[in-house]
């Protein structure tokens, strides 16, 4: 294999990828990055404003364009709207990243609709764009879904039941999947970040800079690098679960 920076700084070129909850976040910043590596991105998000402002940072910091779509993947037609999106406009696909989430407390908290929205944003969501991506990776022997999961799949906090279930099922139905789709040439990465700076965690932002500053805390651009540290590894390599922590968060 060619030097590192050589392979790294080609590894992207061209690739297209999509994210879901690509307007704000680790979706956003992951959108940013990779689009200035030279990736063509897809993003969504359920805010026209949002996806119209990351679409304009991206073009504003890269010579790289971008497409973004509103739709809100709790709903099965706006997962399907999502990839012919996808097939009309991007031309193809090499690359998924489910990412779109939404915070939620305890079990406790909320009824039977409220839960219902969180599971269907949080896990089927996943489960149905990956088998959107699947049917168009079968017969091209690669691609990749990156699953970005959570610290609390593990950690299982108090007071987060129904957050802590979603991300307790992403973290099984990865492995799972990429037992199934092993053999299709399909990589499946989890990722499971700390704290991150994100619109999740309700903190006042000067309170979340401090966290950064003393290490508590990631900013989102950290987990958008380790998405790019997986899609740059070497055909063979699979980055299978990737944690990521702040150094001083205790956990």
């Amino acid at each position: 294999m060619e030097d590192f920076n050589s392979y790294f700084s080609s590894a992207f070129l061209g690739k297209k990828i999509m994210i879901t909850g690509g307007s704000t976040g680790i979706g956003r910043a992951t959108a940013i990055l990779l689009s200035s590596l030279g990736a063509k991105c897809l993003i969504c998000g359920r805010h026209s404003e949002q996806v119209d402002e990351t679409l304009a940072a991206i073009e504003a910091k890269n010579r790289y364009d971008a497409i973004g779509t509103v739709v809100d993947l709790s709903a099965k037609d706006d997962v399907a709207d999502f990839f012919r999106v996808a097939d009309e406009q991007l031309g193809g696909l090499d690359i998924l990243i489910n990412n779109a989430a939404l915070g939620y407390g305890s079990i406790l908290e909320g009824n039977y609709e409220d839960w219902q929205y969180i599971l269907n944003t949080n896990l089927l969501a996943y489960m149905a764009c990956s088998k959107e991506a699947i049917s168009r990776f079968e017969g091209k022997g690669k691609g990749q879904i990156i699953n970005i999961g959570s610290m609390s799949a593990d950690v299982r906090e108090q007071n987060s039941s129904v957050y802590v279930a979603t991300k307790s099922a992403i973290q099984g139905f990865s492995e799972s999947l990429r037992k199934e789709v092993n053999a299709l040439g399909v990589k499946v990465s989890l990722i499971e970040p700390g704290a991150v700076d994100t619109d999740m965690q309700e903190a006042p932002q000067e309170e979340k800079l401090e966290q950064i500053e003393n290490q508590e805390m990631l900013r989102a651009e950290d987990i958008a690098w380790a998405v790019a540290f997986c899609i740059a590894q070497p055909p063979a390599c699979d980055v299978v679960d990737l944690k990521i922590r702040p150094h001083l968060q205790i956990i």
